[in-house]
């Protein structure tokens, strides 16, 4: 990897500004490879040297990937003008100054939400074109109808006139108001006005799944993991919706009922 400035490299990888880099500098606040280093016009190699700011090792990783299990009452936003966004939410060492929620849930959704600064992958997840499927399930106020499945999958229209894409849904075994649902594409409260195009209410929402990338069973509302390159990849790989409904039904309804 190209040689970079030590405040360049510290300000691209956390919260800290290059003002307070320089001052943290000047304190002895800051090493490379166990030696305060107090220059930060100093250029390094990422792969090579180990850096700490405050006793806090800087990954040498340019970008981050944080898997948070949102829990309900938070904006997926960098603004708090709505309320408490989820970003507040994010441990101080995992963040850095350009993170951004790569998505959107309601704020009295549940469920899997990317968070990172690489914006360029936030765009490929988003893209219209690129379709990478999200897998949620619902509880809904009636039980779920087969003929639902078909009406999805034969891209249905809700309310405003709008066409969707085929979606999938299915109904979640032993749990006849339960549901899972797949979409590739992410219109304004999409999964809600679908069931309300069929006579039904969604009363509870959660995202389990983005592309391959599904959420683990073990991660709190509330909490989050930083995500390893190998684990980012899963989110082009794309999974076999009946497989993925009739192995984790019990995980997931199990974990909505309860919540």
């Amino acid at each position: 990897m190209p040689e970079i400035r030590l405040d360049r490299f510290i300000s691209e990888r956390s919260e800290y500004t290059r003002s307070q880099i320089k001052e943290l500098a000047k304190k002895g606040k800051i090493t490379v490879n166990g030696t305060v280093e107090k220059s930060c016009d100093k250029k390094l190699d990422p792969d090579l040297c180990t850096v700490t700011v405050e006793g806090r090792t800087i990954a040498a990783e340019k970008f981050k990937y944080i898997l948070l299990n949102k829990p309900e009452g938070y904006v997926c936003s960098t603004d708090d003008k709505d309320g408490e966004t989820v970003m507040s939410l994010i441990p101080p060492e995992l963040r850095t100054k350009d993170m951004f929620p790569a998505g959107r849930l309601d704020k009295d959704s549940l469920g899997a939400l990317l968070i990172t600064d690489n914006g360029g992958l936030a765009h490929r997840i988003l893209s219209p074109k690129r379709h990478v499927p999200k897998i949620y399930i619902v509880k809904l106020d009636r039980p779920f109808k087969s003929k639902y499945i078909d009406i999805f999958t034969s891209g249905m229209e809700i309310d405003g006139g709008e066409r969707c894409l085929p979606a999938k849904v299915s109904a979640v075994k032993n749990c006849e108001k339960l549901a899972f649902v797949e979409l590739k594409e992410g219109k304004f409260h999409q999964v809600k006005r679908m069931f309300k195009s069929v006579d039904n209410n969604v009363e509870r929402l959660m995202r389990v799944a983005v592309g391959g990338l599904i959420l683990p069973e073990n991660l709190e509302f509330g909490q989050c993991i930083e995500l390893l390159h190998k684990d980012v990849e899963n989110l082009f790989l794309p999974l076999d919706f009946e497989l993925f409904c009739s192995k984790y039904f019990g995980i997931f309804s199990a974990i909505l009922i309860n919540k």
